[in-house]
Parts: C-alpha cells; structure tokens; sequence
C-alpha cells in the first residue's frame, strides 16, 4: 500500500475541458458538470479520463480517478521527444505530431500540449486538423502515440540487434 501511495504523488494532473450540461425541468433548469482530464509521471505514462457530476469539484474527482485506472506507458526518445512522425485519428479528430531537436519545446495547442506536459515530452511540433472537440483530440492524440514504435520494440518483432535499426535510421 505504501508503495501506491508513493506512485499516485507522482502523478501530475491537467483539466483540459469542462462543460456545463443543462437539463429542463418542470421547476426551471438544473445543472451537471462534465470534466475531461489527462494525468502523467512525465516519465512516459499518460492516461485521459471523462467524469461527470452535479458540482465541478466532482466531476474533477471523477475524471483524474478514471484517467488515473487507464493509465498506458509511451516509449519517448531520450526521454524527451517522440521516435518518429505520428498521426493519430479518433472520429473526425485528427492530429500530426513531428519529433523535434532538443530546445524546440511543445509547440501544440490545448489538448495536445497538455497531454504532451503530463506525458513527459519536452520538444515536439504537433497540429490538430479536422474536429476541435477536445474528447476527439485528446484521444486522436493518444492513439497516435500508442501507434508509434521504438528501436526496441521494432528490434524485439524482427529479431535483430537494438544497434542495428538504429545505425541504418540514421545512415538514412
């Protein structure tokens, strides 16, 4: 237990959206709050969630704990920026995300950067195209990052030696 405790102070938390949900009824109107947040160990771990409730601080609650349970691990190059080029799609969501040379910094917008901020990465250039709804993006984005794969991983599948994918990318 103690070790949990250690892993959950880690974890940084960023609200990307909130919506005010109205609902009509016959005494005038009541409202609900909906959150989207996105949480990371800003060492290659991001994971989104959506909560909903009467009152802000709530839905809040609700969104980190979700986000919190579906967490996933990223491979991050030198800990600082992505392997490669990635496109990500959800819905009519779409996003471009482009490794960047160390300085660059997060040029993103909204949903994008603050995934990009929790996850850990540092320097990357990323567009959003198509929806601007921040659900769509948020997940265009991480579907984008899971598909990417490392030198690692790549290694692991066509069974060769880590050094040898590596030296042919960059003889490239």
């Amino acid at each position: 237990m103690a070790d949990y405790k250690k892993v959950e102070s880690d974890i940084k938390e960023k609200l990307v959206a909130i919506n005010r949900i109205t609902k009509v009824v016959k005494g005038g109107r009541r409202f609900g709050f909906a959150a989207l947040v996105v949480v990371g160990n800003q060492k290659g771990s991001v994971g989104i969630g959506q909560g909903k409730s009467k009152q802000v601080p709530d839905a809040i609650k609700k969104a980190t704990d979700v986000a919190k349970r579906n967490l996933i691990q990223i491979p991050l190059k030198e800990g600082r920026t992505l392997h490669h080029d990635v496109k990500g799609k959800n819905g009519s969501g779409k996003v471009f995300m482009r490794a960047a040379p160390a300085g660059t910094g997060i040029i993103a917008g909204g949903p994008i950067r603050s995934v990009c901020e929790v996850l850990g990465v540092q320097d990357v250039v990323a567009k959003s195209l198509g929806s601007a709804n921040p659900h769509n993006v948020l997940k265009a984005c991480v579907n984008g990052l899971k598909s990417q794969n490392s030198p690692k991983i790549l290694s692991a599948i066509r069974g060769k030696k880590i050094s040898d994918i590596v030296l042919k990318r960059e003889a490239e």
